[in-house]
């Protein structure tokens, strides 16, 4: 087992790591840059060291700094979080190669499903379906055309290296395939430091279905699918586990196929197979897998019971699987909003502010994973996420109902959040229904406005 853990995050997903290494014993040490002195996560680790000024390019984002503050703390092993140096190669080389544990996987793991090219291949090797689209890497405007003529319009054009929605662009005709393309290099590039790009076939109103994998690489297991199909410029604001689009039938199949994914790349740590599903069609397609614990991971806890994290940190530590598959099963249903510093009325532009009242959500079925505190600061260098509320119920349509009545129940004030958004959301037939698919919520938003401010 692990001694003592480096937390090399900040906000709320700091706090989860935090918890769940000291429930195991593991004495655990918080990064921060000057603007998070006084954050949360700083507060509640047993050790807290300064790894320099607000830009996380100095700071989060600093290697060196981080395994200097590892060594210097007598640290053991380093778990990256989401975000940041999570799905960086390099850092878990760099990690490994100061003789400490990366908790997560290899480095090589992490560059061939880090890149979609390669990803595609290895799904396609391990038998699981993928978009129409193009083999490998997209060289130039003509090697595009020739994949037009297998996908067709409406085509994604998105970046190789890419991640969080940067570095795609959708084009309907050749004129726009022409603009789009040049553009989405130039953003790859600026994004990545790699303008690399590849092509995949748009599928309709497709859902976002993805599967969240455990591994120690060799065996590996699944916990089930979450939907994650309410996206606002293909960032998701809206997951919820089970999918209620799936049979069983499918669900089994989709699930089985992650699984083989993960043992064909000797995966290793808590790992997410994304895919399109759909609808019209009853088929699934890989997109990519995320090699990190993610924002919406909480969802799976609810419904399996399973404290992903702490899994984590036992296979990073040197144990096998503790789970075998027949003892993974579905109770319930959870759903997890994402509470952003935005202003849903000025198209979701930031507002970082002081908390200056904080009354967090309780009672049965309700979990409040946040980096916030009466009197906060809620600095204006980093992501907007301030916290998720998580709801779990008997059925879909009673955490509908809970997650209104918790929405209600929180309040946070000194500055604006996202929670009118998810109460409107929560009260629209469409969202009841499940009758929403990875586009839906842009279409919603511009017809909704009004409801969504608040």
């Amino acid at each position: 087992m692990l001694k003592k853990l480096l937390v090399a995050n900040r906000g709320e997903i700091a706090v989860r790591i935090i918890r769940a290494a000291q429930d195991l014993g593991i004495a655990t040490v918080a990064v921060y840059s000057a603007a998070d002195a006084g954050a949360l996560h700083v507060e509640l680790a047993d050790e807290a060291v300064n790894i320099g000024p607000p830009a996380a390019k100095k700071s989060y984002l600093n290697i060196e700094a981080i395994l200097t503050a590892a060594r210097e703390t007598g640290c053991d092993s380093v778990h990256p979080g989401y975000g940041f140096l999570a799905e960086n190669a390099a850092f878990s080389d760099a990690v490994t190669g100061a003789g400490l544990v990366f908790v997560g996987p290899s480095g090589d793991a992490i560059r061939m499903m880090g890149d979609k090219v390669s990803a595609r291949s290895a799904a396609a090797a391990a038998g699981v379906p993928v978009v129409p689209g193009s083999a490998g890497r997209v060289e130039g405007l003509e090697a595009g055309r020739e994949v037009l003529a297998e996908t067709g319009f409406p085509v994604m054009i998105k970046a190789a290296a890419g991640g969080g929605g940067r570095g795609i662009r959708i084009a309907n005709s050749f004129a726009e395939f022409e603009q789009a393309f040049p553009q989405a290099e130039a953003e790859a590039l600026a994004a990545f430091g790699d303008g690399g790009l590849y092509m995949e076939k748009v599928i309709g109103k497709a859902r976002h279905v993805e599967v969240q994998i455990l591994a120690d690489g060799s065996d590996a297991i699944h916990c089930y699918e979450r939907e994650c199909s309410l996206q606002r410029r293909r960032q998701k604001v809206w997951e919820e586990a089970p999918s209620r689009a799936l049979s069983d039938g499918l669900r089994e199949e989709l699930c089985a196929s992650a699984v083989a994914l993960a043992k064909a790349v000797k995966y290793s740590g808590a790992g997410t197979v994304e895919y399109l599903y759909d609808d019209e069609a009853d088929r699934f397609y890989f997109i990519e897998m995320n090699t990190r614990i993610q924002v919406e991971h909480p969802v799976t806890e609810a419904i399996t019971g399973i404290d992903l994290v702490a899994e984590m940190l036992r296979i990073a530590g040197g144990e096998k699987l503790r789970i075998r598959q027949g003892d993974v099963s579905v109770k319930g249903h959870a759903i997890e909003v994402r509470l952003n510093a935005e202003d849903p009325a000025k198209e979701f532009a930031p507002f970082p502010g002081q908390v200056a009242e904080l009354r967090v959500p309780g009672g049965p079925g309700v979990r409040f994973d946040s980096m916030l505190y009466q009197g906060y600061q809620v600095p204006p260098f980093y992501d907007s996420l301030l916290a998720k509320l998580i709801v779990h119920a008997e059925t879909r349509e009673a955490a509908i109902v809970r997650l209104i009545r918790a929405l209600n129940e929180l309040k946070i004030s000194g500055l604006k959040t996202t929670k009118p958004l998810f109460l409107a959301l929560a009260a629209d037939p469409a969202v009841r229904a499940g009758d929403v698919h990875t586009r839906w919520l842009e279409g919603w938003l511009i017809e909704n406005a009004a409801a969504s401010a608040g």
